[in-house]
């Protein structure tokens, strides 16, 4: 029996999908302004991460547009969602790939490959995108214009969209399992043969570095209703269920929010804010923050954890 999303739900889910991608395009947008005005941010490894954060900003603003009319906004909505979404966790298989290049095989040469990974990203993004016009059937989705009513069209688009998703999804877990478990063993020979030397807090390092292996969850978090919901719907078309649809909405739209304080707000950019601030309102900060130069510290440290490894292996 066909269950069909009511009227009501669908103002529901536009709802929760603008809401949350509101937050996701503050958050991705809050990024890729810190990196355009503070210099200090400028590295490569930012500069990815600043990458990052403007295929989530666009992501999010094309896809907080809402339902619109049919015809040719709602292809253009479908088009740039997808590509955009796509970009967004390609490129935190570059950021996954730098951190193991430089960590584990201990390459310099990252910062050479821009070229290749602006290739990688933008383009198979396109093609994913061209090859999803094949059975364009789009249809209203409540929230988005980003259905397919066909089952070409929905077999498309799980290939085009939850493979790839998936297999980066897997790409960033086994990458970060494997620098996690370099920068442990490391650390550890490190205490061993330093005799502490200098002094350092093992549990900041630790938190630092175990860090990294929550980025994958991201997507996984952002994602996995939306993959079920997608399964869902091909094995049982016309079957909506408004609770999964409810979690599949809300989720994907906070990608670029859990992006953008995961990859974005690092200990460099709180420093380059609270810097910035404190040339305007050092003494209301220091009542408000009597602990930020101490804190301060520590971030710095943290950091420079893997810098200390290295340079005593």
């Amino acid at each position: 029996m066909a269950t069909v999303l009511s009227v009501h739900d669908r103002r529901i889910l536009t709802a929760v999908n603008s809401g949350a991608s509101s937050l996701s395009f503050v958050g991705s947008g809050f990024i890729v302004l810190c990196y355009s005005l503070f210099k200090e941010l400028r590295k490569f490894s930012f500069k990815l991460v600043f990458y990052l954060s403007l295929s989530d900003m666009l992501c999010s603003f094309f896809n907080m547009v809402g339902d619109p009319s049919k015809g040719f906004f709602c292809y253009a909505q479908g088009y740039t969602t997808h590509f955009f979404c796509v970009a967004s966790f390609l490129w935190t298989t570059t950021i996954a790939f730098t951190l193991h290049r430089t960590v584990v095989r201990h390459k310099t040469d990252v910062e050479d490959l821009e070229a290749i990974f602006h290739l990688y990203v933008w383009g198979t993004s396109l093609v994913m995108t061209v090859i999803r016009s094949i059975g364009n059937d789009h249809t209203h989705f409540g929230a988005w214009c980003w259905g397919q009513t066909s089952r070409t069209g929905k077999a498309i688009h799980f290939i085009t969209f939850y493979v790839p998703l998936w297999g980066a999804i897997l790409y960033n877990g086994f990458t970060y399992f494997q620098v996690i478990r370099m920068l442990n063993n490391a650390t550890r020979m490190a205490v061993g043969m330093s005799d502490r030397a200098y002094p350092f807090d093992s549990r900041t390092d630790t938190k630092a570095l175990n860090r990294w292996g929550y980025y994958p969850l991201i997507l996984i978090g952002s994602w996995a209703f939306g993959t079920i919901n997608r399964i869902h719907n091909f094995i049982e078309p016309g079957h909506n269920l408004f609770w999964l649809s409810f979690l599949d909405v809300g989720t994907a739209g906070l990608m670029g929010l859990f992006n953008s304080i995961a990859y974005g707000l690092n200990a460099s950019v709180r420093r380059a804010i609270y810097e910035r601030l404190e040339l305007f309102w050092p003494e209301r900060l220091q009542r408000w923050f009597p602990n930020s130069s101490r804190q301060r510290n520590q971030l710095q440290q943290g950091e420079l954890v893997a810098l200390k490894i290295q340079d005593q292996q």
